[in-house]
């Protein structure tokens, strides 16, 4: 009697071991990961409205920050319009009045802000994105690479690096929608090994295409996210391209997070706007 006893407290000594040692393991795993909240601020943009464009931004990063995101990520070109040969005219420097009004809105709401900006050099236009913190500091800016040439004249000045930067989220970098389908853009990112990598999208479609568009746009978001090795957060815009060989195309939203293992944590509305904050885990 007293060994079938003993027997079965060495079996309940041994399982209550292994639950320690899978707690353990598991907190342990835990503190490897740490989660960030983005959100992706969906909006409509357009084309030319500078001053409407700037105030829907500002509302979408108010409506993030009251959802507690520490990231708000907004799309691509989205005070000018993206193809929009006005921006010739219309945009400015880096850094300079546009990103002055971006920065007093990150800082005004404690957010990261990532954004998508038409940018003026000389006689040069590029299709840029910027990253500024939460104290209104511009802390990184790409250029993108994979400028699709012959849907505006003059086109877009092709960008040349690929970067990141150190962060409290980890390291962060950023390409721009047709870059994360151009290999070499891609490979090069995987090469700086970031934690988290925001792109904005004008992910465009013939009317009639939407909203089975978004699958392609998912697929490509889940094809780099696996490649790069890190969580991408894709944020498209919504509306319509004004000119040019696509005039009358639309963006259809559908913004998505996704991981490295290629699963979606979040897609935004379909040709609507939203605000949709998500928490991405990312190394420590």
């Amino acid at each position: 009697m007293n060994s079938a006893r003993h027997s079965v407290l060495a079996i309940i000594f041994l399982l209550s071991c292994i639950g320690m040692s899978s707690v353990a393991h598991a907190v342990d795993a835990a503190k490897d990961k740490k989660v960030c909240r983005v959100a992706m601020a969906q909006i409509y943009c357009i084309d030319g409205d500078r001053e409407g464009n700037l105030r829907r931004i500002e509302n979408a990063v108010e409506e993030a920050s009251a959802k507690g995101a520490e990231i708000v990520c907004l799309p691509e070109t989205c005070l000018y319009g993206w193809v929009n040969a006005k921006a010739h005219e219309l945009a400015h420097p880096i850094p300079g009045k546009d990103t002055d009004a971006l920065s007093e809105i990150a800082k005004k709401n404690r957010v990261f802000l990532s954004v998508g900006l038409s940018e003026k050099e000389g006689d040069q236009l590029y299709d840029s994105v910027v990253l500024i913190d939460d104290e209104g500091e511009l802390i990184l800016k790409h250029r993108k690479m994979n400028v699709l040439t012959h849907l505006m004249s003059p086109p877009y000045t092709r960008g040349d690096s690929v970067e990141i930067v150190e962060t409290k989220f980890g390291r962060v970098g950023m390409l721009i929608c047709a870059d994360t389908f151009h290999d070499e853009t891609v490979q090069r990112m995987a090469g700086e090994q970031p934690d988290l990598l925001l792109v904005p999208y004008g992910w465009a479609a013939n009317a009639g295409d939407w909203p089975q568009h978004g699958t392609s746009l998912r697929d490509t978001i889940a094809r780099a996210a696996k490649t790069i090795g890190c969580p991408i957060v894709g944020t498209n815009v919504v509306g319509s391209i004004s000119g040019g060989p696509w005039q009358g195309m639309i963006y259809g939203g559908q913004s998505y997070a996704v991981t490295p293992e290629a699963r979606v944590l979040a897609r935004g509305a379909d040709r609507d706007r939203e605000i949709c904050v998500v928490d991405i885990p990312v190394r420590e």
